[in-house]
């Protein structure tokens, strides 16, 4: 594979690949060794692992406010706040910035201007507000009526489609927006069969997650995930409408879209 100035660089291995993940969508303490497309392309075949490394811990944080005596709501507010603290916020951010982006009604470029503001605007504010309103009401309605396996497993999961979402969203054929930046260091790094393998792949995996849990819950779950990246879908094709391709902001609204679409596809069945 070359490298963005036509260079041919070497394949990078697996470890390098979760390490690149890791280290661009998590805030744990990893050394990104590569910074090529090669890397780039391995690293976001491997971001379901980076949702992995962010859902268990939200999912296990819960679990035991809710052994200790917690109420639901709680345990789902901290099952929130965790993927928020191993993030930096930066997807809730980006959520935030596209959404002013888009809410402006403006033309491409003043619009991926807006975006690039360090303020949030009014639709901005209101659709963290709805986001983490949503994400909270959903978990804690699983936590109290499905016990905490359901909502544990749950959490999780929604990690997990979150960042397949990206994966998708770096496929061949989605460009970058702008020249610089997260999104022009994997747009296009991910071969489309490659992604939708990967995809594949996180639906069977949270079928058979859902059967430990119950046997009813293994299309529920594996529903969740497809109509989770449904959702993400259909916001990567208005943002590559509006903004010409994907941005570091894009990816995170894509990744907020997809698990909070996973947890409620997962309410409402």
């Amino acid at each position: 594979m070359d490298d963005t100035d036509g260079t041919p660089t070497a394949t990078a291995s697996l470890p390098e690949g979760i390490r690149f993940a890791l280290g661009t969508l998590t805030v744990l303490p990893v050394r990104v060794t590569r910074w090529d497309r090669e890397a780039a392309r391995r690293g976001m075949v491997c971001a379901p692992l980076a949702g992995l490394a962010v859902g268990l811990p939200a999912a296990f944080v819960g679990t035991v406010f809710l052994l200790l005596g917690a109420g639901p709501l709680l345990a789902a507010v901290v099952s929130v706040a965790v993927p928020a603290v191993l993030t930096r916020g930066l997807h809730l951010d980006g959520l935030a910035d596209v959404a002013d982006g888009l809410g402006s009604g403006r033309p491409a470029e003043d619009a991926l201007r807006i975006m690039k503001q360090s303020d949030i605007g009014p639709f901005g504010v209101i659709a963290l507000v709805l986001v983490l309103l949503g994400q909270v009401a959903v978990v804690s309605e699983l936590y109290a009526s499905e016990g905490w396996a359901h909502g544990a497993l749950a959490v999780t999961v929604a990690a997990v489609t979150a960042r397949t979402s990206l994966t998708l969203a770096s496929r061949a054929g989605v460009p970058a927006a702008r020249p610089e930046g997260l999104g022009a260091a994997v747009a296009q790094t991910v071969p489309v069969r490659t992604g939708y393998v990967t995809a594949l792949v996180v639906v069977l995996l949270a079928a058979g997650a859902g059967g430990l849990v119950s046997r009813y819950a293994v299309v529920p779950y594996a529903a969740a995930v497809v109509l989770g990246l449904v959702a993400g879908e259909l916001l990567l094709r208005h943002c590559r409408r509006r903004f010409g391709g994907v941005t570091g902001d894009v990816f995170g609204a894509l990744a907020e879209t997809a698990a909070t679409g996973t947890l409620v596809f997962l309410a409402l069945g």
